[in-house]
């Protein structure tokens, strides 16, 4: 509930910004805003709303009863959304459609990725997937790693989002290893493995797990679930990732929400 409270706070103090800076060269009467004055009046209020937002200490979770591979991986964290859809298919055939389903069927995912990535071109990652490709796929073979893998029930991806410098000089050497090595024209593999998840538990580090869990529901079908977390390994880290979490919040519960519906329209489908 913090976290979300944190994120609205935000959300209404950077939409405050925006009409305060449209008022500030022409006051938006039909707002109330009637003078310049009035309008940086309102930016100062933004501008302290979104410091509190910001600043708004996050809190650490801690999952008591493990009942998944992603509560197994990733029992402690400060930062998480769940999405959840009913799906009328076996677990199997949605699981089959949770590896399949591509970036061209997710409403709105190019298009908010683009958005994220301020539409500047890059490589093909999770950030900027073909349209024709299954997206776990780009995601596993770009940023995240397949952490965990349950055919018919589970798949659980990471990436590490914060890493401290001489974590990052040890990537760009293996990086660097890789280029020289690997041949021309061809698209680089992924450098960060699963393993380096075992060094990442000191200070410094920001750990994101997603995972879709398919389980049978009672009244048929199946409850679909999808969970994003993140936890970060020191306050510093913790404070960094909540200007970006609670920035991009509400682009990525979309995303979430149409991937599911992505998912279920092609498991039903087949």
């Amino acid at each position: 509930m913090r976290e979300l409270i944190a994120v609205l706070l935000v959300d209404l103090a950077l939409a405050g910004c925006v009409v305060a800076a449209v008022s500030l060269v022409r006051p938006l009467r039909f707002l109330r805003i009637r003078t310049r004055r009035a309008a940086l009046a309102l930016l100062g209020a933004s501008l302290a709303l979104l410091a509190v937002g910001f600043l708004l200490p996050a809190r650490l979770m801690q999952v008591t009863a493990p009942s998944s591979q992603l509560d197994a991986l990733l029992p402690e964290y400060q930062f998480a959304e769940h999405h959840e859809i009913h799906v009328r298919a076996t677990p199997a055939r949605v699981m089959q459609a949770v590896r399949e389903v591509t970036a061209g069927e997710i409403r709105f995912f190019r298009a908010l990725t683009w958005l994220r990535r301020f539409g500047r071109p890059a490589p093909e990652n999770i950030l900027n997937p073909s349209a024709s490709r299954p997206i776990l796929q780009v995601a596993t073979s770009t940023s995240f790693v397949v952490l965990a893998d349950e055919p018919e029930r589970e798949v659980v991806v990471g990436t590490l989002i914060i890493t401290p410098h001489e974590f990052r000089r040890r990537l760009l050497v293996r990086a660097t290893a890789v280029r020289a090595a690997w041949p021309k024209g061809e698209p680089l593999p992924r450098i960060l493995f699963a393993s380096d998840f075992a060094d990442a538990s000191g200070p410094g580090f920001a750990q994101a797990l997603m995972n879709f869990r398919a389980t049978p529901d009672p009244d048929g079908g199946t409850r679909l679930v999808t969970e994003t977390r993140v936890f970060a390994t020191d306050p510093s880290s913790c404070r960094r990732f909540a200007w970006y979490w609670r920035t991009i919040y509400p682009g990525s519960a979309l995303i979430r929400r149409m991937w599911l519906r992505a998912i279920r329209d092609r498991a039903e489908a087949g």
